[in-house]
């Protein structure tokens, strides 16, 4: 029988999803490979965050520039120690409170962690992901794990391994399936490195929540300024983008619309065309992001020539879906 070397080279010649196990894939991330996981956010592109080959293979199969920084993912908060220097008391505050789950906190670095997977920023992400699957990965490796959304650059986020598959089953050493993601959205960023706790990137927790716990926050509007390191992941202007153009929000009265247009709703919403899907009927928030990128990689079909997205509340959790739709959506339309 072929040892799983040679049927991880037969799936990649043939373009098979190269499936393996939380074991398999421990033992490949330890080798320096780089393997993609579940998160209750969207899936990861995860390799070693203590060597540099291994985060240059991750830059390289998303074709990623390397002045967008990566998130490190732990499995205990204690482990944050380990990566992150000078840690305010703020910082343990917040994980008591959001860890494990999708909040990411920006934090002094440690030189242990390679300029590459901070973009050469003396700060670092750091991330206790709740999914028990990649606990359990980062648990058997022995390693804290790199791991930005297991996606080509600037694509749709994957919410399931077949999006993964889709897009990267052949320039990866294996895929984990833990199932669908729950949340559906990348994790909220705050930063920790200046005076004020500031969100860089909103998601599930939101800024009240945070305010909550610390008492004060501040919200960043990101801009991307290309070829300059990032503050943190995700603050391209554009980004998250589906091939199909898609437009975000309120229809020109004006606009005319090509005749292969697909809409995806939210609520009780009347739009110009009938919906395709609706991401909550009931305007259900968290249900609308878990749904979000499914749809969206759904829609992303060359039969379609448009994807609009109904309008969705700024607030709370919807914060996220703006930001992310924002970013995804061409400005006008014809």
């Amino acid at each position: 029988m072929a040892d799983r070397s040679s049927f991880f080279y037969f799936c990649t010649i043939m373009k098979f999803p190269p499936w393996t196990s939380v074991e398999e894939a421990a033992r490949l991330l330890r080798q320096g490979e780089v393997v993609a996981i579940p998160t209750e956010t969207v899936y990861g592109l995860a390799g070693n965050a203590f060597e540099p080959k291994a985060l240059a293979k991750i830059f390289a199969a998303k074709e990623r520039p390397t002045f967008d920084p990566l998130i490190v993912h732990i499995s205990d908060i204690s482990q944050m120690a380990d990566i992150a220097k000078d840690i305010p008391e703020e910082a343990y505050q917040l994980a008591e409170a959001f860890w494990p789950g999708p909040l990411t906190m920006i934090l002094p670095k440690k030189d242990c962690i390679p300029d590459l997977c901070t973009s050469g920023l003396p700060s670092v992400a750091v991330r206790f992901p709740s999914h028990p699957v990649a606990q359990a990965i980062i648990n058997a490796s022995g390693l804290p794990l790199a791991a930005p959304s297991a996606n080509l650059f600037k694509h749709v986020s994957p919410t399931t391994a077949e999006h993964v598959a889709a897009q990267l089953s052949d320039r990866i050493a294996g895929i984990v399936d833990g199932g669908p993601c729950q949340v559906g959205v990348e994790s909220s960023i705050v930063s920790l490195t200046g005076d004020v706790p500031t969100v860089l990137r909103p998601g599930a927790i939101t800024p009240e929540m945070v305010k909550k716990v610390l008492g004060r926050v501040a919200i960043k509007e990101s801009t991307s300024k290309p070829g300059e390191a990032m503050q943190a992941p995700g603050q391209c202007d554009t980004h998250y983008r589906p091939q199909v153009p898609l437009y975000f929000g309120e229809v020109p009265a004006n606009a005319v619309l090509p005749e292969n247009t697909v809409r995806i709703a939210f609520g009780n919403y009347q739009g110009v065309i009938p919906a395709a899907v609706n991401l909550s009927v009931t305007g259900d928030m968290m249900e609308a992001t878990a749904k979000l990128y499914a749809y969206m990689h759904d829609l992303d079909d060359p039969k379609y020539d448009l994807i609009l997205v109904d309008p969705i509340p700024n607030q709370g959790i919807g914060m996220a879906l703006n930001d992310r739709l924002k970013r995804a959506s061409i400005k006008t339309l014809p």
